[in-house]
């Protein structure tokens, strides 16, 4: 148990109906007696006044709850103290709390490490908790609670289980074989190592579904100077966020704006347009455009319907299957209805919008969300959600496919315990002592 007793505002900061100071540690029954607070009956909101230890002065009249180790989120006796929201209040009482000897303020992300310590939940489930309170989507939102309640935990955990077994049976052959075992347990690590292998790689052929999701997904607008990108981009966002002008080349730089598009957290950003230019800002501008455009999800292509049916080729070299084509200022033509344009690389669907009339903007936005549900809605709640996920991954497959091309059976177990481990640092469980276990629990080698 650690040393210190640690304490910090769970609630928001700022002026509140109710703020939820936490505290952890074996001091916290100490904490709340110094403040004239029996401890009250476990799990059982108590009402109860506070004082100040050396002023005796009301703090406030508020609520106190009591968690008993190891039934708390942190594993450590935690007591919660809801108090009102005034910023006087709870100013009051963290000094009182910080003038209990062994109590201090927690640091970042203190009560979490304590809970991962006590073994209340490992560090995918940590990682799930930070996304869970900076998710901004419905999308991120359940991912993160998928992932809260052990989804990548329990996947990554019968992956890691089955490798140490079959890493105790291709052991188990090379250390003892004078022993009467099975003739067929090397048939058996093998085809326990090619599944392990193909299962690991399709939740990695995921093209970053998981990754995209928690950090959000991009939306590029591109097309030619005045073909509408800007006030497009400003309908969408509801707000004037990008400068629109009749001057061409106003957008310089990428403008973006964060949106809410199906439940997913999005980011939609203005390019500068596309056309042949020598000003050095321009060029600059539609490199960023062009790049932007790379490494979109998803890529709109805005064409001036000003001079429909003619199209601007810079702007179509750059659909393919992630770009939605859209014709602008559909007020101006004498007939609104779908085509089909023939642009370089496909037949795309073409939706024709008036940002002036708000005609096809609702299409266009169903479009979106169509789009963005088809390529990241996941049939499986388990996603690979950080780089270091991946990183483990990649390695513990590495070291599989060296396992299953070693000319000694010695260097394959020595693969085979490297992806092993690699498999352990995801949920941060890393323990050779099992392989022994059942080595000799299933062989009773030592009898």
């Amino acid at each position: 148990m650690s040393a210190d007793t640690i304490f910090a505002l769970a609630s928001a900061p700022g002026r509140a109906g109710i703020a939820v100071i936490r505290v952890s540690g074996d001091k916290a029954g100490k904490a709340l007696s110094r403040m004239g607070c029996n401890i009250p009956a476990p799990r059982k909101a108590t009402r109860a006044k506070l004082f100040d230890p050396t002023t005796k002065e009301l703090l406030d009249d508020g609520l106190v709850l009591w968690f008993p180790q190891p039934h708390s989120f942190t594993g450590e006796d935690v007591a919660e103290l809801h108090i009102h929201g005034g910023r006087a209040v709870i100013d009051g009482v963290m000094a009182a709390l910080s003038s209990v000897g062994g109590v201090r303020p927690a640091e970042a992300g203190e009560f979490t490490r304590r809970a991962f310590g006590n073994d209340k939940m490992d560090i995918t489930q940590a990682e799930a908790l930070a996304d869970l309170v900076d998710a901004e989507s419905r999308a991120q939102q359940r991912q993160a609670l998928a992932q809260m309640g052990g989804a990548l935990k329990e996947l990554t955990e019968d992956w890691r289980l089955r490798l140490v077994q079959a890493l105790a049976h291709l052991e188990a052959v090379i250390d003892f074989p004078d022993e009467d075992l099975p003739p067929e347990i090397a048939d058996k690590v093998w085809g326990e190592v090619r599944d392990l292998d193909a299962r690991i790689t399709t939740v990695l052929n995921d093209a970053h579904r998981g990754e995209r999701i928690r950090e959000g997904l991009s939306i590029a607008i591109l097309g030619a100077p005045n073909a509408g990108k800007s006030s497009l981009l400003n309908a969408l966002a509801k707000r004037e966020a990008a400068i629109v002008s009749a001057t061409p080349g106003t957008t310089r730089d990428v403008i973006e704006v964060h949106l809410d598009i199906g439940g997913y957290a999005v980011t939609l950003a203005d390019t500068a347009g596309l056309r042949v230019s020598n000003d050095d800002i321009e060029q600059e501008g539609m490199r960023r455009a062009r790049s932007r455009a790379e490494f979109a999800d998803v890529r709109i292509a805005l064409f001036d319907g000003a001079v429909y049916p003619t199209r601007d080729e810079a702007t179509a070299a750059l659909v393919d299957e992630n770009t939605i084509c859209v014709i602008s200022k559909a007020d101006l033509l004498d007939q609104e209805r779908e085509v089909e344009l023939d642009m370089a690389n496909d037949m795309q669907p073409t939706h024709f919008i008036s940002v002036k009339t708000e005609f096809g903007l609702l299409s266009l936005l169903q479009r979106l969300e169509r789009t963005i549900k088809h390529k990241f809605d996941g049939t499986s709640s388990v996603a690979v959600t950080r780089a270091r996920h991946r990183k483990a991954l990649d390695e513990c497959c590495d070291a599989l496919r060296r396992a299953q091309k070693a000319t000694l059976s010695e260097l394959a177990a020595e693969d085979l315990r490297l992806a092993a481990r690699a498999l352990g640092r995801i949920t941060g469980r890393v323990d050779v002592e099992d392989i022994l276990d059942v080595v000799f629990r299933e062989f009773c080698i030592g009898k």
